[in-house]
C-alpha cells in the first residue's frame, strides 16, 4: 500500500470518528441526566456545517465525504435530541 492509499484510509477513518464524536456529549448528558453544560448553539452549528459538507459531498459524488458527513449529521442530531431531553437536569415536560 502506498502513502496516498494509507493516508486516504487514515483520513476516512478519522473523518468517521470525528463525525461520531458528538455522541460523546450525548452519552455524557444521558449518564449525568443533565445537559446543562453542553452548548446547544455549538451542536447546532456543527449540525449545519455537517449538513453543508454532506450536500457538497453529494454534489461532487464523493462517497467518502458522504459517509463521514452522514455519520456526523446523524451523531449530531442524536446529541441535540439527547441534550434537549436532559436539559436542566431533567427530562423536558411532555416526554
Amino acid at each position: 500500500m502506498d502513502i496516498t492509499a494509507s493516508l486516504s484510509v487514515l483520513a476516512g477513518t478519522l473523518g468517521i470518528l470525528m463525525g461520531a464524536s458528538p455522541l460523546l456529549q450525548a452519552m455524557r448528558a444521558h449518564q449525568r441526566r443533565s445537559s446543562a453544560d453542553i452548548s446547544m448553539p455549538f451542536l447546532a452549528l456543527l449540525w449545519i456545517g455537517g449538513a453543508a459538507w454532506l450536500a457538497y459531498g453529494i454534489a461532487l459524488g464523493n462517497l467518502a465525504m458522504m459517509i463521514a458527513n452522514t455519520v456526523g449529521v446523524i451523531a449530531c442530531t442524536t446529541a441535540i435530541a439527547v441534550s434537549h431531553y436532559w436539559r436542566n437536569g431533567e427530562a423536558v415536560e411532555g416526554d
